[in-house]
């Protein structure tokens, strides 16, 4: 053995192999980090009870109401019957707005059914209702003075009925009515000025084909903020006035068709930069038609038919860029410019056009021009013709 050689004791040769071990360490593939816990899931939230004090007194009103029913051809009742009123075609349940662990019926859809009978006073009961479609059936009599407790009632469209009485003086006072529809009934008598306030504040009012009667120069209408308002086939007394410009920031369609007004149309219409359908046809409209309505850039579709309306088609109007159909038949026009010709619906037959077809006789056109001619007040009504001295 060479004295330089020394035989290797233990020690040393456990060290060495503790260093290629450190050395070895790096390169050999990592444990993966324990996954951190899931986080506890929510325990599902359990379905809301179909018993409590609501939807007992919502099973006595359906059940009031059903008993009053006469006629259900399409047998929209038949499972009425038993405490569960959620599961009742035609009514909608869900979570009450003051108590969302409390379930009520939020909404009744019985359109189209033809059922025939009445609406029960009982129906006061149902006080979380928003929604009540009843259009299309033949409900007799009235609505129910009880309906006052319906605080939050939005959508009432009870058209197409069998409806009479007086215009039902609680509708004013539900604060949270914002689609009212009444067409297409019987009631009559005095559309109250309060159905046009701001405090009630309809979005959509539909009164048409009943025999309401409503008063212009109460200034009721242009008070009001709804987006559409339909009046068609109502008697309207007055002339429309200046301060239907008023309602520029809301109204986006005007019907006011067979309503039997006899006024000028005021120039300050045209402050309607939103609306987009006019109907006054069929009333007695007279003077010119305003250069103002060429303002209305929204406009699409305009009737001012079968009036007394006379002079030229302002050229304002037909240039408007989104006008769809101009329906001028049935007054005495006795000029249009040929931009009209683009329009896409276009009547305007029975005028004193020259040489366009379908216009009125020479003779009636001869003798509408002897007539004295309209002078419009501030007002927007007709000013009598002077007396001849």
């Amino acid at each position: 053995m060479s004295p330089l050689s020394k035989p290797r004791s233990a020690s040393t040769r456990a060290l060495q192999q503790i260093i290629f071990v450190a050395l070895l360490l790096p390169c050999l593939p990592q444990p993966l980090p324990s996954p951190s816990p899931s986080p506890t899931p929510a325990p599902p939230s359990l379905p809301l009870s179909p018993f409590n004090e609501r939807l007992d007194a919502a099973y006595i009103a359906f059940q009031a109401w059903k008993h009053v029913i006469t006629e259900d051809p399409k047998n929209l009742t038949a499972d009425w019957c038993g405490p569960f009123v959620c599961n009742y075609t035609g009514v909608f349940c869900a979570a009450a707005p003051d108590d969302p662990c409390i379930l009520t019926v939020a909404g009744v859809d019985l359109n189209h059914g033809r059922i025939a009978g009445e609406l029960t006073d009982h129906l006061g009961l149902l006080a979380d209702l928003a929604v009540l479609h009843l259009n299309s059936n033949r409900f007799q009599g009235t609505l129910p003075g009880s309906m006052q407790h319906m605080r939050l009632l939005y959508e009432l469209d009870v058209s197409n009925n069998l409806l009479s009485g007086a215009f039902p003086s609680f509708l004013t006072s539900l604060p949270s009515l914002k689609y009212l529809d009444l067409r297409f009934n019987d009631f009559d008598g005095q559309l109250p000025p309060a159905v046009f306030g701001r405090e009630l504040s309809l979005d959509a009012l539909f009164a048409n084909d009943n025999r309401f009667n409503v008063s212009l120069s109460s200034g009721g209408l242009t008070n009001s903020t709804a987006s559409v308002i339909v009046l068609a086939n109502t008697a309207l007394a007055g002339c429309l006035p200046p301060s239907i410009g008023d309602m520029a920031d809301t109204l986006v369609e005007l019907i006011l068709l067979n309503t039997s007004i006899s006024s000028c149309i005021p120039p300050e219409i045209g402050k309607l930069k939103k609306l987009k359908v006019l109907d006054l046809s069929h009333n007695e409209f007279a003077g010119e038609l305003p250069e103002s309505i060429g303002d209305m850039e929204s406009l699409e579709v305009i009737n001012v038919g079968y009036n007394m309306l006379s002079g030229e088609v302002p050229e304002s109007i037909c240039l408007l860029p989104n006008l769809k159909n101009l329906t001028v038949v049935g007054n005495y026009f006795c000029e249009e410019p040929v931009s009209c010709l683009h329009i896409p619906r276009r009547d305007d037959r029975m005028n004193c056009i020259p040489d366009w077809p379908h216009q009125r006789s020479h003779e009636q056109c001869i003798a509408f021009d002897h007539r004295p001619p309209v002078h419009c007040a501030a007002d927007g009504c007709i000013l009598p013709p002077p007396k001849r001295l």
